[in-house]
C-alpha cells in the first residue's frame, strides 16, 4: 500500500491534532520509500529494531517511543547517527506516537489494561501536558490484588512490584500505563479508586501509597506499554490487509 495512506490513517486514527503539546513529535520522523510492504510495530525505536527490520525486508516501522523528542537530537553523531543512517539506507520509514498512543480509546495502552480485567464505567482520567492519557473504572466484582498481580504476571511474564497487601479485594482502579509516577497515584487517591495500575514504582510512591490506602500494581514500564502497538497493529492489519509484525524487545523494566 502506499506510505501516505497508512501515515494519513494513523494521523487521523490516533487524534495527532488533539495533542499539539506532546514533545514526542508524533507521526513520520523518518520517511522511507513510498510503497509499503510489511510494517513492524513495536515499544522502543533502537538499532536492535532497526537490524529486525533489515532482517524481515520491512519499509515501515511504528513505535511507542521514536527517535525524536522536542528539540533533539541536536547532532547525528555516534550511535544517533547509526540509527538514522540504518533507516535512511534502507528506506524505512519510522512513525512515532507516545501520548496519542497511551490515551487512545479503543487500541490504546491505557485502553487494552483496562479492556483486559473488564473495567466498567470507563472515564479518562490522568490529565497530562492538557490531555487525559488513562483511564479510571470498575471492576465488575472485587478481585483480590495477588490475584490481579497473578493475571498480569501471566499474561506479560513479568513479576509485577506491588504495594499493599495481596488478600486486599480492590473495586475501583486507575489505569495509567508507562511512568504516571507520583501524579498519578496523587490523583488516583482523589478519584476514590483502590488501585493504580501502572508501569513503573518510583521511591517516592511508596509511603503515599499506603497513607492513602491506595494499592500499587506495576508491570513494568515495557510491558505495560506492549498493549498499544499490538493492538493497533491488528487493526492496520484487518483494515489493510497488509503484513504486520509485532517485535518484543524486552527491557527488563
Amino acid at each position: 500500500m502506499k506510505r501516505d495512506e497508512l501515515t494519513g490513517f494513523l494521523d487521523r486514527a490516533l487524534d495527532l491534532p488533539a495533542f499539539a503539546g506532546d514533545v514526542s513529535n508524533n507521526g513520520v520522523q523518518v520517511e522511507g520509500v513510498a510503497e509499503v510492504r510489511k510494517a513492524l510495530f513495536a515499544v522502543d525505536a533502537s538499532r536492535a529494531l532497526f537490524e529486525a527490520a533489515v532482517e524481515r525486508d520491512a519499509d515501515f516501522i511504528f513505535v511507542h517511543h521514536g527517535l525524536s523528542w522536542g528539540p533533539s537530537p541536536r547532532r547525528l553523531t555516534g550511535y544517533v547517527a547509526e540509527r538514522y543512517r540504518m533507516l535512511l539506507a534502507n528506506g524505512i520509514t519510522l512513525y512515532a506516537a507516545h501520548l496519542p498512543l497511551d490515551a487512545a480509546p479503543k487500541f490504546g495502552n491505557n485502553a487494552v489494561l483496562s479492556q483486559l480485567i473488564g473495567l466498567r464505567d470507563m472515564e479518562p482520567f490522568f490529565r497530562y501536558d492538557g490531555v487525559d492519557i488513562g483511564f479510571l473504572g470498575t471492576l465488575p466484582s472485587p478481585r483480590k490484588l495477588g490475584e490481579l498481580r497473578e493475571f498480569f504476571a501471566e499474561r506479560f511474564k513479568v513479576t509485577p512490584q506491588c504495594l499493599g497487601e495481596l488478600s486486599r479485594s480492590v473495586s475501583r482502579v486507575a489505569v495509567v500505563s508507562g511512568g504516571g509516577g507520583l501524579d498519578s497515584l496523587e490523583e488516583a487517591a482523589a478519584h476514590g479508586a483502590d488501585l493504580l495500575l501502572t508501569g513503573e514504582l518510583g521511591h517516592t510512591m511508596y509511603h503515599p501509597a499506603r497513607e492513602s490506602r491506595v494499592a500499587v500494581l506495576a508491570l513494568g514500564h515495557y510491558a505495560s506499554e506492549t498493549t498499544g502497538p499490538r493492538a493497533l497493529m491488528e487493526v492496520v492489519a484487518a483494515k489493510f490487509g497488509l503484513e504486520v509484525e509485532f517485535v518484543d524487545i524486552p527491557t527488563g523494566l
